[in-house]
């Protein structure tokens, strides 16, 4: 018996060990790269990056067309992924009858389409958005093909809060007598926002950063002048992209400062979402 737990000790020691040291690679070669991006970009990190149009001369190359279609996209998708992934929550969570196929049908669905590659979805939105809908390549396709990428995300978000939401809280309002719309609406959905509002913008810093579908949609690389919904665009991974591709170095120093005005856009995000979760949680 002694010896069964020594050997199963040591394994499990050495399984431990070998977690830790993929943990410690990891997390090397995160900062090693965010050194050399910020060392090699910061200095081209100025005013001409947000207020000059991308150019062929890197002494004048900005990205403000890029930033600003970022900008638009992520407040786009703030506005389609909210409402709708909230809602599907509250319905799945609160409404629907788990033995209708419909309903677990919809559940299978949202749990296999979060884990579909982003290309798919970007072959999906040049197909169904872009010519079948005749959308067109512009920015508004871009946020909706996004949208779905996160879509299933926010979902999944919205329902592990409202489900961590204890049941005493909705007996006790229905004892009250309180009807359902009023105990999910005064009751529930207060007391699950720090949840949402978490995987709401984690689900947005991933949409931000995807280039694959925007890549599908042709997404131009040279864009001079500021877009518009209903527009070509560029964002800032496609330009970031654009700038790796040519031969001169001075653009690769443009393409790491537009990275990190990417990282500060997303590590901004993270940081409100902390925010809002150490703010707003309880503690049941």
């Amino acid at each position: 018996m002694t010896l069964t737990r020594r050997s199963r000790d040591w394994r499990g020691g050495v399984f431990r060990g070998l977690l830790l040291s993929s943990l410690l690679v990891g997390f090397v070669t995160l900062a090693a790269l965010l050194v050399d991006v910020v060392s090699t970009g910061w200095g081209y990190v100025d005013g001409t990056l947000f207020t000059s149009p991308p150019s062929i001369d890197p002494a004048i190359a900005g990205a403000r067309p890029a930033i600003l279609a970022t900008i638009y996209i992520g407040i786009l998708l703030i506005l389609f992924t909210v409402p709708i992934g909230v809602g599907t929550a509250i319905y799945l969570e609160e409404y629907a009858n788990k033995k209708r196929w419909y309903n677990r049908l919809l559940e299978l669905n949202i749990q296999n389409l979060a884990a579909v590659p982003s290309i798919v979805y970007g072959i999906l939105g040049l197909a169904f958005l872009v010519r079948g809908l005749g959308l067109g390549r512009v920015l508004l396709a871009g946020a909706l093909i996004l949208t779905l990428l996160v879509l299933p995300t926010v979902i999944i978000a919205a329902r592990e809060a409202i489900r961590a939401v204890p049941d005493s809280i909705r007996q006790g309002a229905y004892a009250l007598g309180a009807t359902q719309w009023q105990v999910v609406s005064r009751q529930v959905l207060p007391s699950a926002v720090p949840g949402i509002a978490t995987g709401s913008i984690l689900a947005l810093s991933r949409g931000l950063g995807e280039t694959a579908p925007l890549i599908m949609i042709g997404a131009v690389t040279y864009v001079a002048f500021d877009p518009t919904i209903l527009g070509p665009f560029t964002a800032l991974p496609i330009q970031i992209y654009q700038w790796v591709r040519l031969p001169q170095e001075e653009f690769r120093y443009l393409a790491a400062a537009a990275i990190i005005v990417l990282l500060g856009i997303l590590l901004s995000l993270n940081a409100v979402a902390i925010w809002l979760r150490n703010r707003y949680q309880r503690r049941w």
